[in-house]
């Protein structure tokens, strides 16, 4: 379980709250969806759940264990995908991905799962290349096989579809489907409402650094689209 609980980040020079008191709780096989417009705190509060960013009012709780007495131990069970992945260029594929894994420690299971992901994204046969050669589709594929390649037990994305082609895209979702039978969390910011209300057993709804509202997704949107829920949320909050 990821409990995130009354989180708050200013930024330095700032008085405005990039994220104000914010709880959220994921549990294992949720599929759980974050959503609001640009500005919103969307990227601020994944990059406190990875550790990338400090908060002074707060916690974040992970299996347990508070993410800032363990750091390493946490982070050894997350995957991180950002919405613009900066691989190191000078480095093959292949060679950034083994990378990855040495880091994670990945065991025998490593060349299985590298082949695995590779073959259903259709990146094989190029994997041996230098990643500065790649499109930004292929370099998200690296980024997600890198990601995957120590089965995490907490994997988040930061507009994860943007860049792929239709069956990349597919292939991801059903990639994390069966994550999530085996136990995953998997938590996701997208600008994308009609993938999150398809795909996304739970949702959570952020403007101005707040939850404005949250829980599953049939409930929080009830019998309109997701899309029309979120601009009348939207509307009431002006």
């Amino acid at each position: 379980m990821l409990e995130i609980n009354h989180l708050t980040k200013t930024y330095k020079g700032s008085n405005v709250k990039a994220i104000d008191d914010i709880n959220i709780t994921i549990e294992e096989g949720d599929i759980y969806g974050f959503i609001g417009p640009n500005g919103s705190g969307k990227s601020t509060t994944i990059k406190c759940i990875t550790g990338i960013h400090n908060y002074e009012a707060g916690e974040i709780i992970f299996n347990g264990q508070n993410i800032k007495k363990d750091p390493i131990k946490t982070k050894s069970q997350i995957a991180y995908i950002p919405d613009n992945p900066d691989l190191y260029e000078h480095l093959s594929g292949i060679q950034y991905i083994d990378f990855v894994a040495n880091i994670y420690n990945v065991g025998s299971a490593k060349n299985e799962l590298i082949h695995k992901y590779a073959t259903l994204f259709n990146i094989e046969k190029d994997l041996a290349s230098s990643i500065k050669t790649y499109s930004h589709g292929m370099k998200q594929k690296v980024a997600i096989i890198a990601a995957l390649v120590h089965s995490p037990k907490l994997l988040i994305l930061d507009e994860p579809f943007v860049g792929l082609d239709p069956k990349a895209t597919h292939d991801l979702k059903q990639v994390m489907k069966e994550l999530c039978t085996q136990g995953c969390m998997i938590f996701f910011s997208s600008h994308v409402l009609e993938v999150v209300e398809k795909f996304c057993n739970k949702i959570a709804i952020i403007k101005n650094g707040k939850i404005i509202a949250s829980g599953l997704t049939e409930e929080v949107k009830g019998n309109e689209s997701l899309e029309d829920k979120f601009m009348e949320l939207f509307e009431d909050e002006k």
